[in-house]
């Protein structure tokens, strides 16, 4: 069983990784809560298949809809529109090395929420090292400056959105016992009435004069992004557990700025490869940190077997 989670585990950080390029594509054509919009449409068919296969479903979960409803917002719309707008100004590199802040962020809001979460000196370390690589890609005191800094803002607003939302679903949601499949097909679902009223439509039949574009959105973002991911986040927490199927947030920073630089022919100097190892770097002190300071609880890094995978 480790082979096939071993594959499904690297699968996850290459699709994660693409989707940068894909939402980078469509912003050509679209807007980014039109990039939203689809995405969760697309996404939600094989979510809502797998839970159905998989007997998810009870009357029972209605009386927690507004831990639901959270979530929705948290890791989902919010989540997927700061991405989307923040990639649309950005080369599709940067914007995934950034993403890779969401586990620092996760445990800022678990410090500041939690009880079970310490401060420690180690975990510390972790966070400025690996806040001091999103500064090196802002690089703010460059007097022409070097990315977008608005771009750079809503990258870090979407990794703090969904670095919350494991928090949440920690605090709010691990203790209802309620299945993964479920929890991920109501937040998803939920998500699109509210991205339905939100979004302005106009325009967005553009995306189809561009094959490309519309391929990666319904395929890339979508069906594989965004449905694909979530099943086998499950599967591989499934057989691996939590903690190692959150380690897979390592692998896209670096295969966007991969497909960035290799495919796509954009930019990377040394000070960009650089920031990225610090980030990634700064993680892995943190989740050191934390596997150290575990005392028999769980982390936040566990929630994530019934929260949402980043």
């Amino acid at each position: 069983m480790l082979r096939p989670a071993g594959i499904a585990f690297v699968v996850l950080g290459v699709v994660w990784g693409s989707n940068f390029i894909f939402m980078k594509w469509a912003s050509e054509s679209i807007s980014a809560g039109q990039i939203t919009l689809l995405r969760v449409v697309f996404g939600f068919v094989p979510v809502l298949a797998y839970a159905l296969l998989r007997r998810a479903f009870a009357w029972w979960h209605l009386r927690h809809l507004h831990h639901f409803v959270v979530m929705s917002v948290l890791a989902t719309s919010l989540y997927y529109y700061a991405f989307a707008a923040g990639t649309s100004v950005l080369p599709s590199g940067i914007a995934g090395a950034l993403s890779g802040a969401i586990p620092l962020f996760t445990f800022l809001a678990a410090a500041i929420f939690l009880r079970s979460e310490h401060v420690t000196p180690r975990r510390f370390l972790g966070v400025v090292v690996g806040f001091g690589g999103v500064l090196l890609i802002a690089r703010p005191w460059e007097a022409a400056g070097v990315v977008d800094p608005l771009g750079v803002l809503f990258m870090l607003l979407g990794s703090a959105s969904v670095g919350a939302s494991f928090v949440y679903a920690k605090r709010f949601v691990s203790p209802l016992r309620i299945a993964p499949a479920a929890l991920t097909t109501y937040q998803i679902g939920l998500a699109l009435p509210t991205l339905l009223v939100a979004t302005d439509l106009q325009g967005i039949a553009a995306l189809s004069e561009d094959p490309r574009a519309l391929l990666g959105v319904v395929v890339g973002l979508g069906l594989l992004g965004t449905g694909v991911a979530y099943i086998l986040y499950y599967v591989i927490v499934d057989i691996l557990g939590a903690v190692t199927a959150s380690s897979s947030t390592y692998i896209p920073p670096v295969v966007a700025l991969a497909i960035g630089w290799w495919l796509v022919g954009e930019p990377l100097g040394l000070l960009d490869a650089g920031a990225v190892a610090l980030i990634l770097l700064g993680v892995a002190v943190l989740r050191w940190g934390q596997r150290a300071s575990r005392s028999g609880s769980a982390t936040v890094a566990e929630a994530t077997e019934r929260g949402t995978p980043a």
